[in-house]
Formats: C-alpha cells, sequence, structure tokens
C-alpha cells in the first residue's frame, strides 16, 4: 500500500469516528453527564415543598369527602340523605389509622360549612313533628310544596354510625351535638325505633357521652339510664338488644370510674335500684376488665361479660 492510499484510508476513519462522536452527541445515547452536587439546604428545601404539596392534596381529598357527603346528606329525599351517609362512615373509617388525616379532619370542623353534627340533627336525626301544620296557601296556591321523605330505619343507623364516628375522632363534636339536644333524641331513638336503630344508638351514646360534662349532665336528667336498664330487663326483647345494653352499661360504669366529679357519679345508685343488688355489683365488678388487653380481645372481653350481666338477670 502507497503512503496515498494510507493517508486516504487514515483520513475516512478519522472522518468516521467523528461522525460517530457526533451521532451520539446528537441522539443523547452516549454516556451521561454527571449531576451537579445538590447543596444540604436545596436538598430540605425540596423536601419541605414536596410536604407542603403532599398536606396540601391529602386536606383537598378531606373537604372533598366532607362537601361530597354532607351535600347529599342534607338532599330532600331518603335514598340520597343514605348514600351521602355511607360516603361519611367510608371516609371515617378510610383515615381512622392516619394521624395527618384526623388531624385535617378535626380542623375541618372548625369550619361551618363542612360540620357533620349539624347536618345529621338537622335531616337523618330530625325528630318528626306530630302534629305538622298545613297552610291552606300550600293547598290553592300555586307554589309548588316541598315534599321531604322521612328517614328510613337504615338512614337512621347510619346516621348514627356516623355520629359515632365523628365524636370519636373529634371531641369538640360531642359538644356541637349537646347544642342539638342529642341525649334526648338518641333516648326517644332507644325508645320508639326498631332493633337496628337501638343497636347503633347505644354505641352513639357513649361516643357522645365520653368526655362531654353537659351530655352526661343530660343524660343524667333524661332519666336515660332507665331507658337502658328497662330494655336489658325485658325478656321479650331482642337478645342482641339485650346485650348491646350490658356492653353499654359496663363501658358507661368502667368509664364513670375513671373520671373524677363526674356528673355520673351516682349512676351505681341507680343501677342498684333497677337491676338489684347482684346485677349491679356484677356490672361495676366487670367494668374494671381490659386495661391491659389489646382493643381485640378488650371486646371479646366486653362480650362475655355482657352476657353474664344479661344472665344475672334471668337466673
Amino acid at each position: 500500500m502507497g503512503f496515498l492510499e494510507w493517508a486516504t484510508m487514515s483520513r475516512m476513519k478519522e472522518a468516521e469516528g467523528s461522525s460517530a462522536r457526533r451521532e451520539e452527541a446528537e441522539s443523547g445515547s452516549g454516556p451521561p453527564l454527571p449531576h451537579p452536587p445538590i447543596a444540604p439546604a436545596d436538598e430540605a428545601a425540596v423536601g419541605e415543598l414536596v410536604s407542603a404539596m403532599n398536606l396540601r392534596r391529602l386536606y383537598r381529598d378531606v373537604t372533598l369527602a366532607l362537601r361530597s357527603g354532607l351535600r347529599d346528606a342534607m338532599a330532600d329525599f331518603s335514598f340520597v340523605r343514605t348514600r351521602g351517609l355511607r360516603n361519611l362512615l367510608k371516609f371515617f373509617r378510610s383515615i381512622a389509622g392516619s394521624d395527618e388525616s384526623i388531624r385535617l379532619f378535626r380542623h375541618s370542623q372548625t369550619i361551618p360549612e363542612l360540620r357533620v353534627v349539624p347536618v345529621l340533627f338537622r335531616n337523618s336525626l330530625q325528630q318528626s313533628k306530630d302534629n305538622p301544620v298545613v297552610s291552606l296557601s300550600h293547598i290553592f296556591g300555586v307554589e309548588p310544596v316541598k315534599i321531604i321523605s322521612p328517614a328510613t330505619d337504615s338512614e337512621v343507623a347510619i346516621a348514627l354510625r356516623v355520629l359515632e364516628g365523628c365524636c370519636l375522632l373529634h371531641s369538640g363534636s360531642a359538644a356541637l351535638a349537646h347544642k342539638h339536644k342529642a341525649i334526648e333524641v338518641l333516648t326517644n331513638i332507644l325508645s320508639t325505633r326498631g332493633t337496628i336503630e337501638q343497636g347503633a344508638c347505644l354505641d352513639a351514646l357513649i361516643s357522645v357521652l365520653l368526655d362531654s360534662s353537659s351530655n352526661q349532665m343530660d343524660f343524667r336528667e333524661c332519666h336515660a339510664i332507665e331507658k337502658v336498664t328497662d330494655l336489658i330487663k325485658d325478656e321479650q326483647a331482642d337478645e342482641n338488644i339485650r346485650l348491646k345494653c350490658g356492653e353499654f352499661l359496663l363501658l358507661l360504669v368502667g368509664y364513670v370510674n375513671r373520671t373524677e366529679n363526674s356528673p355520673l357519679a351516682n349512676i351505681h345508685d341507680e343501677m342498684r335500684r333497677s337491676l338489684g343488688e347482684k346485677c349491679a355489683s356484677l356490672i361495676w365488678a366487670a367494668s374494671q376488665f381490659g386495661s391491659t388487653l389489646d382493643p381485640e380481645q378488650r371486646q371479646t372481653a366486653l362480650q362475655i361479660q355482657a352476657r353474664r350481666v344479661v344472665e344475672s338477670l334471668e337466673l
């Protein structure tokens, strides 16, 4: 090979190499350029920004769920209200394990249009009027009469579950419930509604009474304990409701025993007069159970003790 041919081939190889390097640069398939190091201050700022965005997204989800559920819960028709209540109950269950979501929910209850309790008592738990006033203008007038369907058994039961969850997640909701005469309303439900509502009502009563001296005073003044003891003594009543009454009495006495200067401090004496010394003493002794048990074991122990209370009345 002559010098001229060798030089020509070298020039061609060099051109091919330059072209390949240019194509790699243009296509980006070459080795990636190293990223500049991030300063610790910048990294912290990015972390704070991400946290703030996540918190804003979470708050948006909380407010959206509340607005949607409350809008339906205020509807004129029972099936729409029931749908809204189910969604609210589903929302409560979804946030029960998240401290941040619970904190945001508690904050939302300081905003009037997002408060759950007033909506419940103005709609699903509203006490019906025995003698509604009918105006002649409604009959002969041209304006259509607004028809609101009454609450069904299912709607009332779900509303009571929502009330229970709301008060357990946010203690301030019990104070709101007091403004709507919650104890009077719940006592009436316990006396007049069916077994589905009665079971939910007993659970809601406990949640409303916790850490609320005003509701406890109403409970005492309404003689609501007599409604519970009458129900547990009624052998014709549903067995599950009688057991639920036993659980209620155990939880109530156990709570009162741990609370100083409670308006219900004399509740044990009232139960002794209504249920007898033997049953009242059993309730007092059994109410001390479960302080070191996990929630599942505590619930099992509660059910066992409630059955013993009911059986003691039948002996």
